[in-house]
């Protein structure tokens, strides 16, 4: 590396993995002509309309792969992989995106092991297709089956808002949803009531929806009183629970069956309609036509 770059830190606009990476950048300036502009419009993505989102980040992919080589060009398509999984952007802007980043590893292979595994994480959780035949690529795909493998057998004990214990592994018999969200996570307050209209609909059916927070509870308690919602919070202050799990970004969620075993896992922000279509895979279903509205 020569002396006109150094070592800067980006931060990652999306929050479903690592906060921070270490990217090498230009010392004078961060951004190309041709970058800037790209990087201003992703950071004006979460303010669209939903409806327009899914557009722009396709439209935005395409672009950050036609860039020349550089190090700014895979901080891009970074940043813009780490959004692109908030809500249901759909198949093709998933893919399109994916692509860009896999394209960028090929180019840059040097990136961080976090990179390696944002790009597994799309092409395991969200399904879409990614050519990389690179080691680093390989160790972060079978590093997620083994998470995913040790999530099955995993048990916390923590107290809610209300000083009541819960227990995973007591809950058997119930399909469980646990959700790992913050106070100050623009997509955990986005899916916040979705959550609130799933328990409503299915708690009857036996779903029990445990929200876990690291914050301490002079934030959190404020903070659902006001939001209101009607399924417990709990606090997991010191992360035990979180580090358990290997939560690096949130939103994040899992849904056990009433067996206790694993059957899906969103990495980020889901809409009311991908949640449903979790749950459906812990057997839960509903008929209540004025829900499933809701869904469309």
């Amino acid at each position: 590396m020569t002396k006109a770059r150094i070592l800067v830190v980006i931060l990652f606009a999306g929050f479903a993995a690592a906060a921070l990476s270490l990217m090498a950048l230009p010392a004078t300036s961060p951004w190309t002509d041709r970058e800037k502009p790209l990087y201003d419009r992703i950071q004006t993505l979460r303010s669209l309309p939903d409806t327009q989102r899914p557009a722009a980040t396709k439209d935005l992919a395409l672009k950050i792969r036609q860039l020349p080589v550089s190090p700014g060009k895979q901080a891009l398509a970074i940043q813009l992989a780490h959004l692109v999984t908030e809500g249901d952007p759909g198949h093709d802007t998933l893919q399109e995106t994916a692509t860009t980043l896999a394209v960028t590893l090929r180019e840059q292979p040097s990136a961080p092991e976090d990179v390696y595994i944002t790009l597994a994480q799309l092409v395991r959780y969200e399904h879409v297709d990614a050519t990389l035949d690179r080691p680093q690529f390989r160790k972060a795909l079978a590093k997620l089956t083994d998470d995913d493998e040790g999530r099955q057998h995993l048990d916390f004990t923590l107290t809610d808002l209300d000083h009541k214990t819960w227990a995973l592994r007591q809950l058997t018999g119930k399909v469980v949803l646990v959700n790992f969200w913050a106070t100050w996570c623009p997509p955990c307050r986005k899916e916040m009531p979705d959550l609130d209209a799933l328990n409503k609909e299915f708690r009857d059916k036996g779903l029990v929806i445990l929200a876990i927070s690291d914050e301490d509870r002079a934030k959190v308690a404020p903070f659902i009183a006001a939001q209101k919602v009607s399924y417990p919070v709990l606090l997991d202050a010191g992360r035990a629970v979180n580090d358990l799990f290997g939560v690096q970004g949130i939103p994040r969620s899992f849904v056990y069956d009433r067996s206790g075993r694993m059957v899906a896992e969103s990495i980020d922000m889901r809409t009311r309609k991908q949640f449903v279509e979790m749950l459906s895979r812990a057997g839960l279903s509903t008929q209540d036509q004025n829900f499933l509205a809701t869904l469309k």
